[in-house]
């Protein structure tokens, strides 16, 4: 599966669409959350979890993020589209 127009758009939607959680300013460090998803046959993601946390403010951040989403382009197997889980990594900097 891809994300429409590419990794270099899903970078960007994630860079202008992440906020740093406002309870977590006071520690300004840069975190990291791994978020595995999985890419369903039209497109759509779902069973979107935390595979690595950096807290539950950051963790729940990520997953809204990723499940706003919008459809990708569906992974292809022997010519029919499949279910691909699909892990990504969200990095959190404060700003």
């Amino acid at each position: 599966p891809h994300y429409p127009n590419g990794q270099a758009a899903l970078f960007q939607r994630l860079s202008d669409n992440i906020m740093y959680p406002n309870n977590a300013t006071e520690k300004q460090f840069i975190e990291r959350v791994i978020v595995s998803f999985v890419v369903e046959c039209d497109g759509s993601i779902s069973n979107a979890t935390i595979l690595k946390s950096a807290g539950k403010p950051f963790d729940d951040e990520a997953l809204r993020v990723v499940k706003a989403m919008p459809k990708w382009t569906p992974g292809y197997q022997n010519g029919s589209a499949v279910r691909v889980k699909y892990t990504l990594p969200i990095t959190f900097r404060p700003k």
